[in-house]
Parts: structure tokens; sequence; C-alpha cells
């Protein structure tokens, strides 16, 4: 029998940890991550929990399927104790920006995995730009995904009034790029030599 992969089991994780905290809103505010506690309360394990819970099930099944597209990738480059400790580390860096705007605002709070989300999708897209995927059935360049990815990351950011961090994504595809540079800058400069030929081809 084939052993479950590290983004499958990551996954798994974050199915059983929203649904529960979908049904139990004592633990949900636990979960959370919430600046203005974490400054005064040091209670820093939000910055983890927070990215595995999620506002709704749309959220969750959203930010499950795009791991599930992209994590295998990043899996199969880094390892998967490497891999773990990128997922886990984004997940606290993508939220770094948050808590220190917010560290101050008793009426804030998030949630959700987006930021490790859009890390892993950024160093898979470093690894496979041009990898073809299918998004409701229509085939999509893994960099053009990447790229309305954020797009709709930031337009949400701006608009939304839920509590789910929009602006994670931005930071954590940030991250996702750095980390790549520094673990394997060859990479990224293969990845920029393969963009920027199919840039050349296109525009003749």
């Amino acid at each position: 029998m084939q052993a479950l992969s590290t983004t499958v089991i990551i996954i798994i994780i974050n199915c059983i940890v929203s649904y529960l905290a979908l049904n139990n809103p004592q633990l949900m505010n636990r979960f959370l991550l919430t600046p203005y506690w974490i400054e005064r309360k040091k209670e820093y394990y939000r910055f983890v929990t927070s990215g595995f819970i999620h506002a709704n099930y749309p959220h969750l099944i959203f930010n499950m399927i795009s791991l599930y597209f992209f994590g295998y990738i990043a899996e199969a480059w880094l390892g998967t104790g490497l891999y773990i400790v990128f997922y886990l580390s984004a997940i606290v860096v993508s939220d770094i920006p948050t808590y220190l705007k917010n560290k101050h605002n008793s009426n804030y709070a998030s949630l959700g995995a987006s930021g490790a989300v859009s890390a892993v999708i950024f160093a898979s897209i470093i690894l496979k730009p041009f990898s073809t995927l299918l998004i409701y059935f229509i085939p999509m360049p893994a960099i053009v995904f990447g790229i309305l990815y954020l797009a709709y990351s930031y337009y949400m950011d701006k608009k939304s009034r839920d509590n789910v961090n929009h602006s994670a994504h931005l930071y954590g595809a940030i991250y996702g790029l750095v980390f790549m540079s520094i673990y394997d800058y060859r990479a990224v400069l293969a990845m920029i030599q393969t963009v920027a030929s199919a840039v050349q081809n296109i525009i003749g």
C-alpha cells in the first residue's frame, strides 16, 4: 500500500481541524490569529494554529485544491523534512506583517492557510512555471494561475470584510520566492530563462 504524501496529510489535517473549529466556536476563537492577544498574552501558538482553520467550507476547499495542485512539486524538490519546515514557517512569516499592523487592534482576527498555500504555489511555479493545471476543467499554465491567484487575493483584501487574511497571500508568495532563491538559486535562474524564452516566442 502506497504511503500518503506529506501534502495529502497536510490537507487531511486542515480538513479535520477546520471541521472541528467550524463546529466549535470556542476552539475557533482559541485558534484564531489575534495580534492583540499575541501581543498582550504572548499566545504565539496562534501564528501556527490559525493556519489550520478556515472561515467556511468554500474557503477551505479553495485553499486545499490549490495546495493539492502545487504541493507535490515543492514536496518532491525539497524532500519531506524541509517541505514541512517550509510549510509551517510560511504560515508564520506570512502572518508577521498582519501581526505588526494589528497588534494594538483588539477587534482584528484572521485565519486560513492562505500564506502557506501561496508560498507553496510560488515555490512550485519557480520549478515548473508552465506545468498545466485544470481549473474548473480549463487548462491553465501554473504561472498564469499564480498571477490570477494574487490578483484575486489583492481584490479580496481590499473588498472583503470576512476574517480571511487575504494579504497573507502576497507575503506568502514573497516568502516562497525568497525561500527558493536561497535554497536553489539555479532553479530561479532557470525559471527566469524559461519565462523569458516563452515571452520572446510570443512577441515574435
